[in-house]
């Protein structure tokens, strides 16, 4: 599990010594190459890995899970749960949580530009005459990269592990070889050189901030991926391999740097001697695709359980993998993202540029989280008094804030465009929140409240035909309006009656055993109510599956079974109470939504959608 952990959680970290130091020390705040400044930013990094990352997500945030499961969506339904909802609180969390979630996606798109770019720049050490052909083979590759999804990721996955731990293993030689040459690089342990380079340069490190960060993108996967591999495993390798390597390896460019200045222009390739450029260039080629491949995979992750959440519209989503459920792949969201792709590399053209746009996103996603955190971690560890763990949080706040002010002035070079992803997103979750939400008051309005209502059909009903009738409804006290416009026009009621709703919990998996209530409502009336965790996929045929064991007098032969369902129409009211071009987006959004027979797995040929005009 731990070897697995390394092939998917530290992709994206363990490819940033590709191009930190080198942006740290010759980026937009060019620094002179003297032992003082290396060391200092050194010294830097050393620290921003072991208070962000090791001592906040690794020791903290790993503790805030929901049921296993991380990631900011997963943390904001926790936080939720404490606030109770209908707050301003509850708002609050709920704002923060899908931001976070919203500048994901500009990650998603930055990460595989930036990682596969700063490998191939690495045949520029080999010769300066293939330099032309760095933006062709990188769009090459993420081509390759996103036309393989659809395979899934079952089989690449085997090799994910063990790639990364030579992965691993070469950075930390390559650096061990610099310091045993340098080790008064090691000085850099010492924070007091990160606090006297602050001192004499205050501005200057300020800025710098923005490409120390670089250092520790990633550090949400820790906490996203937890559900795939348990708390232990991802420690485990953190602090068995990936952390040690990191260090050596940045130590190491900071050793060769003291003795060749000159070596700015690429400190991480020419760490190796030159025959081993083109075989590292490979592997970090591989390693770098393997990075990219766990933000998709994220990116995918992230979608699903928005959509479960009710923040996105329902998408095709196929599974690739008979065994790990977590193992999808989304079409819509795939070409999106090579498109976005594809078009940054085109625009920005090489790491440093793209360096420029990377980090606002990660840093702004590390602020949601800590400020999540409050809220679930002051009783996660026992025997130590909130106010420590407050006040711990309050110190790493300040850092995150720090971080992200840095970042924040990049947005004029390229910083703009993860934020612009971020904003789309977010208005977008928002809208088709709060459009779902008027929607359901809207469709309550015209409904019958569902006690009386089946001992009044029984006790005078209409034509009764043959089979079993299912009608989806997302209210289980009111009448569906699929029912009432089939009785209104076809004037007929099935022998068996069954109204079905499918609710989400703010868990990320529901037990088997507690999955389906069936309650009989009446002799020929039943209600089904399943319930389905963020992180899982609804299914009607896995549904009447578990019923049939539960109720085994309920006939339900799919030969004999309708399915009934309400399709609406969005249209303009006289008094909205949404405007113009928020309902615009929303009534798009509705009509290209995956419709439920598909999203519900339910078979297209047994299936009655009855139509009808919503106002908006």
């Amino acid at each position: 599990m731990t070897l697995a952990a390394l092939g998917v959680v530290y992709g994206d970290i363990g490819t940033s010594p590709l191009y930190t130091l080198k942006e740290c020390l010759n980026g937009h705040v060019p620094l002179p190459i003297v032992p003082e400044n290396v060391l200092g930013m050194l010294s830097m990094v050393f620290w921003g890995l072991m208070l962000v990352v090791s001592v906040k997500y690794v020791v903290l945030i790993l503790r805030a899970d929901n049921r296993g499961e991380g990631g900011v969506l997963a943390l904001m339904a926790l936080a939720l749960r404490e606030a109770g909802t209908g707050s301003r609180k509850a708002l609050f969390f709920t704002a923060l949580g899908i931001f976070g979630a919203s500048l994901f996606y500009g990650d998603s798109i930055i990460t595989p530009a930036i990682s596969v770019l700063s490998a191939l720049e690495g045949i520029g050490v080999v010769s300066h005459r293939l330099d032309p052909y760095i933006v062709p083979i990188t769009i090459v590759v993420l081509i390759v990269l996103f036309v393989l999804q659809a395979r899934g990721t079952a089989s690449m996955g085997k090799l994910f592990g063990p790639v990364m731990l030579l992965w691993f293993v070469t950075l930390g030689l390559l650096g061990l070889y610099q310091v045993v040459q340098s080790p008064g690089v090691l000085a850099a342990i010492n924070p007091i050189y990160a606090l006297r380079f602050v001192v004499h340069h205050a501005w200057q490190a300020f800025v710098l901030l923005g490409a120390v960060v670089l250092a520790l993108t990633g550090a949400e996967a820790l906490y996203a991926d937890m559900g795939h591999f348990g708390r232990p495993a991802i420690r485990r390798a953190w602090f068995g391999l990936v952390l040690p390597s990191l260090v050596l390896n940045y130590f190491g460019q900071g050793a060769l740097l003291l003795a060749n200045p000159k070596a700015i222009a690429n400190p991480f390739f020419l760490l190796a001697p030159s025959w081993g450029v083109l075989p590292l260039v490979v592997l970090a080629t591989v390693a770098t695709v393997i990075a990219s491949q766990a933000v998709i995979s994220g990116a995918y992750s992230m979608t699903s359980q928005a959509i479960q959440l009710g923040f996105a519209p329902r998408m095709d989503i196929e599974h690739t993998s008979d065994t790990e459920i977590g193992q999808i792949y989304m079409p819509g969201i795939t070409w999106f993202l090579l498109v976005a792709v594809i078009a940054l590399v085109l625009l920005f053209r090489s790491s440093g540029n793209l360096a420029s746009a990377y980090g606002f996103a990660v840093t702004c996603t590390m602020v949601m989280t800590t400020l999540l955190a409050f809220t679930v971690l002051g009783r996660r560890f026992a025997g130590i008094p909130r106010l420590g763990i407050f006040a711990l949080l309050s110190v790493l706040l300040v850092i995150d804030l720090l971080l992200f002010s840095s970042n924040a002035l990049k947005i004029h070079d390229g910083g703009w465009f993860p934020l612009l992803v971020g904003v789309i997103a977010f208005t977008l979750m928002m809208t088709w929140k709060r459009g779902r939400a008027l929607l359901n008051d809207r469709l309550h309005q015209g409904e019958l409240p569902l006690e009386g209502f089946v001992e009044m059909l029984e006790s005078s009903p209409p034509q009764r035909v043959e089979g079993t009738a299912i009608f989806m409804t997302g209210s289980a006290d009111r009448v569906p309006h699929a029912l009432l416009h089939n009785l209104k026009h076809n004037k007929v009621l099935h022998e068996q009656v069954v109204l079905m709703t499918v609710e989400n919990a703010d868990i990320p998996y529901v037990a088997t055993r507690e999955r389906v209530a069936v309650r009989r409502l009446g002799e020929t009336f039943y209600q089904i109510i399943a319930t389905y965790g963020f992180k899982e996929e609804p299914s009607v045929p896995a549904i009447l599956k578990l019923v049939k064991e539960l109720q085994p007098e309920l006939d339900l032969d799919p030969m004999q079974t309708s399915f009934f369902l309400s399709r609406e129409t969005i249209v303009a009211a006289k008094y909205p109470e949404m405007s113009l071009w928020r309902r615009k987006i929303f009534a798009l959004m509705n009509r290209n939504a995956l419709r439920a027979t598909s999203f519900f797995k339910i078979p297209p040929n047994r299936v009655v959608e009855m139509g009808m005009q919503v106002e908006l």
